[in-house]
Formats: C-alpha cells, sequence, structure tokens
C-alpha cells in the first residue's frame, strides 16, 4: 500500500522472505484502494498509511478493504472513539466512513478514510489524567448471531465495572448490526472511559465460537478497568500508535503511560532509527504515580515540513 502511495519500488515483499528493500518517491494524493482479501484489519492498513498521506501533496480518500473488527488489531470502534480524537490533537483531522462491517474469517468490510495534508504537525502534551466522567460503549452481534449475545456480553461488563466503580452510569448500548452493513458473523464490545481532562481509554474483547458471551463482555471490562489503575493518560494500546506522529511533530511531546509496551520500544527504536528524533522514557515522578507503574515518554520530534505546501 505505502509503494502504491508514493510511486516506490518495493523488493522482496512476499511470503517466506526475510529482507525487504524499499525506496519511496513522492507521496501523492488521491484516490488509493487497499485490499487485504482476508480478514486482515483495515485499522492496520490505516495505522500505516496515516502518516504519509499527511504528507502527500494533494487529500486522500483511502478505500481500504478487509476486516474492521477483527484480532491482533485495533477494532474500528477504537480507532473512531479513542484513537481518532487523540491522534487530531497533532493538529489535523481526517474522516473515517464505515461502509461495511468484516470479520474473521470471511472479512469482506470496507472503510474509507479522507484527509487533507499538513504543513506540520504540533507536539501535544498528554500528562495530566483527570478522573473518570464517562464510561460508555457497544456491544455488537453481526450476521446468524442472535440479539441476546449482545444484550448478555453489555450486561456481565456493566456487572464487572460496577464492582469496582459504583458511582457512574455505565452506558453500553446493544447493537444489531445492520444485515446490508455487515459480511458474515460476529459479534464483540467496546467500552469506553472518558475522564474530565478528554483522556479516553478502551477495553474491548471480540466472541469466538464457543467462548459465552458474559466471558466476552467480562473480559473487555477487565480490560478497560487494568488502563484505569495506572494512571497513565493513554491505553497500553494507544501509547504506541502515537510514536509515529511524535517523531514527526515539530517540537516536544509528552504523553503518560502506565507499563511501556513491547510495541512501544518497537515503534520508538525504528523511529529513531529512521528519522532521528530524540526520544526519553522516564518513571513518572508525580506523587500520584509513586506506587504506580507510571512513565512519561517524551519525544523531541524532528519538525517534519511537508515539502508540497
Amino acid at each position: 500500500m505505502i509503494r502504491d502511495l508514493c510511486d516506490g519500488q518495493l523488493e522482496g515483499a512476499e511470503i517466506g522472505s526475510t529482507e525487504i528493500t524499499f525506496t519511496p518517491e513522492k507521496i501523492k494524493g488521491g484516490i488509493h484502494t487497499a485490499d487485504t482479501k482476508t480478514a486482515g484489519s483495515v485499522c492496520l492498513l490505516m495505522q500505516v498509511s496515516m502518516p504519509c498521506v499527511l504528507f502527500a501533496a494533494s487529500p486522500s480518500e483511502l478505500h481500504l478493504k478487509g476486516g474492521t473488527n477483527a484480532e491482533m488489531a485495533p477494532q474500528i470502534d477504537y480507532t473512531e472513539m479513542v484513537f481518532k480524537p487523540i491522534v487530531e490533537k497533532f493538529g489535523f483531522i481526517f474522516n473515517c466512513d464505515i461502509k461495511t462491517r468484516g470479520y474473521y474469517p470471511k472479512g469482506g468490510g470496507e472503510v474509507i478514510v479522507r484527509m487533507s495534508p499538513v504543513k506540520q504537525l504540533n507536539p501535544i502534551n498528554l500528562t495530566d489524567r483527570g478522573c473518570v466522567t464517562k464510561i460508555y460503549g457497544r456491544a455488537f452481534v453481526a450476521g446468524v448471531l442472535p440479539f441476546k449475545v449482545a444484550k448478555d456480553m453489555a450486561a456481565a461488563a456493566v456487572r464487572c465495572i460496577r464492582k469496582e466503580i459504583r458511582d457512574l452510569y455505565v452506558n453500553i448500548q446493544p447493537v444489531q448490526e445492520p444485515k446490508d452493513q455487515a459480511f458474515g458473523n460476529g459479534n464483540g464490545i467496546i467500552i469506553i472511559a472518558e475522564t474530565s481532562t478528554g483522556c479516553l481509554f478502551a477495553g474491548s474483547s471480540l466472541g469466538k465460537r464457543g467462548v459465552n458471551a458474559d466471558k466476552v463482555g467480562i473480559e473487555a471490562a477487565e480490560m478497560l478497568l487494568a488502563n484505569l489503575r495506572h494512571g497513565g493518560t493513554v491505553d497500553e494500546y494507544l501509547q504506541d500508535q502515537l510514536i509515529v506522529f511524535m517523531a514527526l511533530a515539530n517540537g516536544v511531546s509528552r504523553i503518560k503511560t502506565g507499563p511501556v509496551t513491547l510495541h512501544t520500544q518497537t515503534a520508538i527504536h525504528f523511529a529513531e532509527q529512521i528519522a532521528k528524533p530524540k526520544f526519553i522514557v522516564k518513571k513518572s515522578e508525580d506523587e500520584e504515580d509513586a506506587a504506580k507503574d507510571t512513565y512519561i515518554i517524551e519525544c523531541q520530534g524532528i519538525g517534519m515540513t511537508n515539502p508540497n505546501l
């Protein structure tokens, strides 16, 4: 996909290869289509293409096909409800239009992402967590799965959260995906917590054959609660998704996180190798974080400038 976005040369990009050579050229805007032809994640296609098209010569429209709610990747709801509002703090906006949802193993989903290029990215400072003010989400079924499954996932998640957070109304909507907007069968849940300073955290889970609905709901709830305990301003999955933008931004960015994930360490390693920003990861010195495993990731971005604008 990236090769096509910039008329580049790509060698060795086949199954079994241990080495690739990629030579980029000028990044083009316009309409691009990328199809995983499986339940491969459209969100990962979006993740990899977004930093590129921000520095294109003209606006882009990306038609991404594959899985929208798939394992081992953000669900499209996470991308829309958590990633989008936070990443837009870097000073750009994008539009994500979900045409069809697709699930494992068939895929068949499609989203259209539209965005305009920027001259530069602004640095971000996400170090003040505030307190949790809202918890909401959606529990969905698609295809042949009965609506009761959505209701059971939602109810189990709410019960699990109530044990730990008693003073907030937890609003998880059960949803039956419309037949014409979902391909194949699937079920899952995403729960978002929002704080007084605008931080967003999520827990999510997908149903699998033979796993009862309650278990799916509880897994998502426990993931959310774990992400609220560490005192960071981003959850464990947003952490690494912000690294590339921090590296490219014009100035010093800071985010407060829980334990730094291997994904984040990897993203920092490659960003430093390729673009030469300077990252510093240190234990948070705030008093309220003293007993917690909380870190500050600081980055002196390279101030990448769009040569086309």
